[in-house]
């Protein structure tokens, strides 16, 4: 049975693609993965034939119909406008993840997708991911405040607005960066863990 692994926000621009590429990338390493892209635009499946160690799937068919891939992992990217398929997904899926910038708008627009997994009993199952976040940087007080009244764990490894990271999906991961590759790892380990 897979892990189905949810990576949502109902904002666009938070860096969900790029993530969820070099997840796969890192856990494929030791794993059977797949990525299914439900964005119509398609971005992640127009770059598949540069995904090494695992597949990706443009996604056409049904939402049950994801039960039936047989990898040991199963990330589902989705764009921002999919609120009236995320209920269904968000039942079917052992973890979300909830990608946000650390900016005051950013706190604003997690609020819809929070109140989705809450509605589906699901916010043990979430873990918010700081991404994108600029160097010299400290998250602000208000943010992490703005965040504590959801009960949604907060992952402990933030992901660095680094050229690395950019440029990853071109050249299949961030192997050659060490401080993306370690920023990749401790999270892949906290991603790990909340799903046994």
């Amino acid at each position: 049975m897979s892990k189905k692994i949810l990576i949502t926000h109902q904002k666009g621009g938070v860096g969900k693609s790029t993530l969820t590429f070099n997840l796969a990338q890192n856990i494929s390493e030791n794993a059977s993965v797949a990525i299914l892209d439900l964005d119509l635009q398609g971005s992640l499946s127009q770059v598949k034939e540069l995904a090494s160690g695992f597949d990706i799937i443009p996604y056409k068919g049904k939402i049950n119909e994801i039960q039936n891939l047989e990898y040991d992992f199963v990330f589902i990217d989705t764009p921002p406008y999919l609120s009236n398929q995320l209920p269904e997904l968000i039942q079917l899926v052992d973890l979300i993840i909830i990608p946000t910038k650390a900016g005051v708008l950013d706190l604003l627009a997690i609020k819809s997708t929070i109140e989705l997994i809450e509605n589906e009993n699901k916010a043990d199952k979430t873990l918010i991911v700081f991404n994108m976040i600029k160097a010299n940087t400290t998250l602000t007080l208000d943010i992490l405040i703005g965040l504590e009244e959801y009960n949604i764990l907060i992952a402990k490894t933030h992901i660095s607005d680094l050229v690395a990271f950019t440029r990853s999906v071109l050249v299949g991961g961030v192997q050659d960066d060490k401080n993306a590759q370690k920023q990749l790892d401790n999270l892949t380990k906290e991603i790990l863990t909340k799903l046994i």
